[in-house]
Order: C-alpha cells, then sequence, then structure tokens
C-alpha cells in the first residue's frame, strides 16, 4: 500500500510564501507523477500543478508564475512553492500521485488528506 503526508499549509498574509511538502510512503516501486490540486469551500477540486518522473512540469494559468512544482526522488517527496499568494489562492490543497507499489497489479492513483491554506491579511 501507498501513503501520501502533506504537510506546510497555514495562514499566511497576501503577497506571502508557502512551501507546502508531499511525502510518499509505504511499499513504493515507482512513482511517476506528482501533483497538486486544491479545493475551496463550495467548490470544486482544481488542477494546480504537475511534475513527471523526469521532471517536466505543467501549471493551471491561474498559478503560473508564482507557483513552483518540484520532487526530490530520492526522498519519494513532491514540494509546493507558492509565492505571491492571493486570497483567492485559500483552499485545501490535495497532493496526488500515481504509483506502482509491490504487491500491485499495475500503477495506482493515490491521494493525501489534504492541508489548509489560508491566505488572508
Amino acid at each position: 500500500q501507498v501513503q501520501l503526508v502533506e504537510s506546510g499549509g497555514g495562514l499566511v498574509q497576501p503577497g506571502g510564501s508557502l512551501k507546502l511538502s508531499c511525502q510518499v510512503s509505504g511499499t513504493i516501486d515507482s512513482i511517476y507523477i506528482i501533483a497538486w490540486y486544491r479545493q475551496a469551500p463550495g467548490k470544486q477540486r482544481d488542477f494546480v500543478a504537475v511534475i513527471a518522473s523526469g521532471g517536466t512540469t505543467t501549471y493551471a494559468d491561474s498559478v503560473k508564475g508564482r507557483f513552483t512544482i518540484s520532487r526530490d526522488n530520492a526522498k519519494n517527496t513532491g514540494y509546493l512553492q507558492m509565492n505571491s499568494l492571493k486570497p483567492e489562492d485559500t483552499a485545501v490543497y490535495y497532493c496526488n500521485a500515481v504509483v506502482s507499489w509491490v504487491g500491485g497489479t499495475r500503477p495506482d492513483n493515490w491521494w493525501g488528506q489534504g492541508t489548509q491554506v489560508t491566505v488572508s491579511s
């Protein structure tokens, strides 16, 4: 089995920065992609950013130039550096990973429990 644990959320003022982490653990064979999604109250869960195993990244238009996704393959950890934060970035941020694991027949899609990010003065 695989577990994803996010950390790094909190309260920050507009214009501030936060760095989220996503620790992937378990009987892991390979981590194909790591992605971040977010869900604001009363809204659907939206894509934020994704990074492939080779380092290729894609971002939602709303965060381009402000957020940076990265990963440390040796640590099985993904990161989301968030700069120039705006009140509209307030949401629960979820880590998502496609992982092949020992005992699994194919790669599976896994989610973390989410971490709250609140941008407010």
